[in-house]
């Protein structure tokens, strides 16, 4: 009798003791649960901040690579009649189509590859961007619209290809027929017999306003 009793006592410990022991791991499994939520939950949170930050790069990186101009400023008019852009003329290479505040432009972003300006004279109209690649490296670009007189075109462009440093395109979206421009600065011009084009182009062909003087104007793009 007392021997039932003992192995009753024993089984009665055992099972207790088995008890203690399921609930000690219920415990730490409630714990690890718990800890693996707070993992996971970080994660997601860190995994959200680099989402966020990645596409606030990307958008950086477009703003950079973009649209935008980088110009700010306007123009002011001299009294030889030659608008200057006063404020700043941005440099940035950019591969996409840059919104430039004034036609033609005068300078700002532009595309990594010039436009050819070894006297070349396009019948069909240029990238802005690769021409204003080409006026940073010194040229004069000479553009005219449909409404330009002929003879002063042909007049023009018999110049421009006796000219290292110069290139000529028509460019419909300009506020008069004939406009001659540089790195920071136009002048309009009432004809090929303007004195102003003579002057313009011996001032600013590789003139003092260039930002990369003596590079090159040949192996670009030609379009």
């Amino acid at each position: 009798m007392g021997s039932a009793k003992n192995s009753s006592a024993a089984r009665k410990a055992r099972i207790e003791e088995m008890r203690r022991a399921e609930r000690a791991r219920e415990r730490r499994n409630r714990v690890l649960t718990i800890a693996a939520s707070v993992v996971v939950v970080a994660g997601l949170v860190a995994g959200g901040v680099v989402l966020v930050n990645s596409r606030s790069d990307k958008k950086s990186d477009s703003a950079s690579d973009g649209k935008g101009s980088g110009d700010s400023g306007h123009f002011v008019k001299g009294k030889d009649g030659v608008m200057a852009w006063t404020g700043k003329l941005s440099r940035t290479h950019v591969t996409t189509k840059v919104a430039y505040p004034m036609h033609p432009p005068v300078g700002g972003n532009h595309n990594p590859v010039w436009l050819d300006c070894n006297g070349d004279v396009y019948t069909k109209p240029v990238q802005d961007e690769n021409a204003v690649h080409a006026l940073e490296h010194g040229a004069v670009w000479v553009t005219y619209t449909s409404k330009a007189n002929k003879a002063d075109v042909d007049a023009l462009a018999a110049k421009v290809k006796k000219t290292p440093y110069s290139l000529m395109s028509p460019y419909e979206n300009q506020a008069a027929p004939l406009i001659l421009s540089a790195w920071g600065h136009q002048v309009t011009v009432k004809s090929a017999g303007d004195p102003e084009v003579e002057k313009f182009f011996a001032t600013y062909v590789q003139g003092q306003q260039t930002p990369e003087p003596g590079a090159s104007c040949t192996g670009g793009v030609m379009k």
